[in-house]
């Protein structure tokens, strides 16, 4: 009887256990003072990241940046945001989500990126607070936040180590991306034209859409990445991803391209869409592979 109700007490501290919520996220800004090109201090110019770590605080753990997508005129915060920073905790790994400034909150280029790269090197900044590992740093976009990740998987530079902000010191290279359906090309006929517009207005220059059009910037020095798109997707043809991911190839950085055969623009984590379903997993393989995730 007495082993009957240790068995017992124990089962009941586990359940307890299993069901305890996990941390609350807790949103932080960008910039304790005004991001640079702010317009105003109102919420809308207020670039902000929301935090999501795992349960397991028992080792540093790598962490997933995630820009939402949007067309560079709004934020996909849930399907492609909160969904999928749990999905990172799942994973073991921290879900960092950026509220970005975009073109209905008065901002086109160089605002966005100018967040994007932040919030890789707040990242790193709070590496002991957040118990991350800081050569583990990854960013994850969809569509128009697909482009602004490629854009820092291109432009990235190794911080400034004589900044009297300690965050600018930080690199804000990525250490590997993940491309979700992305916008990468501009300027050519399978472009998303409202993301072109709404990041670079109707009168861009030439060099400047050109340094933006994404798969011409790659290099050696681009991080490891995973690249995936559906076939059936007409609102951002899967050419993008094509052209990235054949940059890639060429440049020799190690990376991994799926293009399922069904399923519309923005499905998020593709649940339930036969074949693109399979892209989570297949992603954590491949953290795995690269020792990104435990």
């Amino acid at each position: 009887m007495i082993r009957q109700l240790g068995v017992l007490v124990t089962c009941v501290i586990c359940l307890v256990a299993s069901s305890a919520p996990a941390a609350q996220p807790k949103t932080v800004r960008l910039w304790e003072v005004d991001a640079p090109g702010a317009t105003g201090s109102e919420e809308k110019d207020v670039p902000t990241a929301i935090v999501y770590l795992p349960e397991d605080q028992s080792q540093a753990t790598g962490a997933i940046v995630i820009y939402p997508g949007g067309g560079y005129g709004a934020l996909a915060m849930d399907h492609e945001g909160h969904q999928i920073a749990k999905w990172a905790n799942e994973l073991g790994m921290a879900g960092v989500i950026v509220s970005y400034r975009h073109r209905r909150r008065g901002y086109g280029h160089p605002a966005p990126m100018l967040d994007a790269q932040r919030a890789i090197r707040l990242t790193r900044h709070h590496g002991r607070d957040w118990n991350i590992d800081p050569t583990r740093v990854g960013v994850l976009g969809f569509s128009a936040g697909g482009h602004l990740t490629t854009t820092v998987l291109t432009h990235f530079d190794a911080g400034n180590a004589a900044a009297e902000d300690p965050v600018d010191r930080q690199s804000c290279r990525p250490d590997f991306g993940i491309v979700c359906y992305p916008v990468v090309a501009f300027g050519e006929d399978f472009t998303h034209r409202g993301s072109q517009r709404n990041l670079l207005g109707d009168d861009a220059s030439d060099e400047l859409i050109e340094s933006l059009s994404n798969e011409k910037q790659v290099t050696a020095q681009t991080p490891p990445c995973f690249v995936w798109h559906t076939a059936e997707d007409h609102v951002v043809p899967a050419e993008n991803s094509l052209r990235f991911y054949s940059a890639l190839v060429s440049a020799g950085v190690p990376s991994e391209l799926h293009v399922f055969p069904l399923g519309r623009h923005g499905i998020g984590l593709g649940a339930d869409v036969p074949g693109a379903a399979q892209w989570p997993e297949l992603c954590h393989q491949w953290l795995l592979r690269h020792k990104f995730a435990r």
